[in-house]
């Protein structure tokens, strides 16, 4: 019995390590095709080229005219440890891969602020392991060259929240006949959930499911110890 249980470790310890090592194997495969991937894209359009080019958009909206409960409520939905990590969060990647292998798909995706403006601007949507090692690459190297402030207010200023609407200025005064430093509490929070879905969650034509989509934004701040429960439901009961 003794000789079974050897034979049977041995047998389980050799699988694993043929497992690691295609794994291995697997993943500088993708990390050298994502290398060349994201190469081709900087050379064709420069990141300098491209920061130029959406910071002299019509109505480009600074970090400084952005309310400080949008940057937060932003943050806290999709990137809780923007201000800390250098592009990429791997926790946020490891929780996101073993989501991914329990469920058998490639739901998500542990991208940062930073990996989702590099993969809208220089990427397709197609969701393979080659495009999310280039994006790692190119938020590496955007966060080497640029402020997370500067980042930010790129991110806001690309981004889609539905209804026809770009960036954080057009989405502010399309659905609320403003400019973003006048948005309330109520506004901000909403608009920084749309662009998780915005086709689905605009409140032009979904209003409960953006109503929806705000609570989940303001659980997550109160969550990361921004907002108290009793603030967020108030936010939440305004109008």
């Amino acid at each position: 019995m003794k000789t079974i249980f050897k034979g049977f470790f041995k047998l389980l310890f050799s699988l694993v390590s043929l497992l690691l090592v295609l794994l291995l194997v697997a993943g500088t495969w993708f990390g050298v095709q994502g290398y060349y991937m994201y190469q081709d894209a900087v050379r064709q359009a420069p990141m300098g080229e491209m920061v130029q080019c959406i910071r002299s958009m019509d109505g480009f909206t600074q970090f400084d005219e952005l309310p400080e409960i949008y940057v937060q409520a932003v943050v806290s939905a999709e990137d809780k440890h923007f201000w800390d990590h250098h592009g990429v969060d791997y926790l946020s990647i490891c929780r996101a891969v073993w989501n991914d292998l329990q469920t058998f798909s490639f739901a998500q995706g542990g991208s940062t602020i930073t990996q989702q403006l590099m993969k809208n601007e220089y990427f397709t949507q197609e969701k393979t392991l080659e495009r999310k090692f280039a994006e790692v690459f190119a938020a590496w190297d955007l966060e080497r060259e640029y402020g997370k402030e500067e980042i930010f207010e790129l991110y806001v200023n690309t981004i889609y929240f539905g209804s026809g609407y770009y960036g954080i200025r057009e989405a502010a005064q399309g659905y609320f006949s403003k400019a973003p430093s006048e948005l309330s509490d109520y506004e901000a929070i909403m608009l920084a959930g749309l662009p998780n879905a915005p086709s689905a969650y605009s409140p032009d034509s979904s209003p409960e499911l953006a109503k929806q989509r705000m609570k989940q934004v303001l659980d997550q701040m109160v969550e990361c110890n921004i907002l108290s429960q009793r603030k967020a439901d108030r936010i939440f009961e305004e109008k």
